[in-house]
C-alpha cells in the first residue's frame, strides 16, 4: 500500500474544500485499485458531491440547521458551538475511498472528493491519501 499525506489551511470559517485534483495526483501512476482518503481528526470530515454550482454552500447550510454554533453543546471549549465540529464525522465520516481505473479517478461527472470543516478553532488539517492496488 503506498500512502501520503498532505496538510491543508483551511481558515476560520466552515468550508467544503475539494481535495479531486490532489486525489488525482496522487494515483495518477500507480494502475487501477482504490483510493482511500482519511482525516485524522475528531471535528472534520470528507464527502462526495458536487462542487461549485451551490451544493457546498447547500450543505454547510443544512450542516448549520442541524449542528448549529451556539451554547447547546455539552463539549465546550474554545469557539461558540464548537462542541458541534465534534458531532460532524458522525454525519460527514472521516474517511471516503474511490475506485480508481487506469490511474484515474473512477467519480461521475459532477462528482468531487472533498474535506468538510466546521471547525474553527483548528486552521490546519491533514489529509492521509492511500492507494490500495487492484
Amino acid at each position: 500500500m503506498r500512502s501520503h499525506t498532505r496538510s491543508y489551511t483551511t481558515g476560520s470559517r466552515d468550508i467544503v474544500l475539494d481535495l479531486t485534483s490532489d486525489g488525482q495526483e496522487f494515483v495518477r501512476d500507480l494502475g487501477s485499485g482504490l483510493l482511500h482518503v482519511f482525516v485524522p481528526h475528531a471535528t472534520a470530515g470528507l464527502a462526495i458531491l458536487e462542487t461549485g454550482a451551490g451544493s457546498d454552500d447547500d450543505l454547510l447550510a443544512a450542516l448549520a440547521q442541524l449542528l448549529p454554533a451556539d451554547d447547546r453543546w455539552r463539549h465546550r471549549h474554545g469557539s461558540p458551538g464548537h462542541g458541534r465540529s465534534h458531532v460532524a464525522p458522525a454525519l460527514i465520516p472521516p474517511y471516503a475511498t474511490v475506485p480508481v481505473i487506469d490511474g484515474a479517478l473512477a467519480l461521475g461527472t459532477w462528482q468531487s472528493l472533498c474535506l468538510v470543516d466546521l471547525n474553527v478553532d483548528n486552521t490546519e488539517r491533514t489529509v492521509r491519501y492511500s492507494f490500495l492496488p487492484g
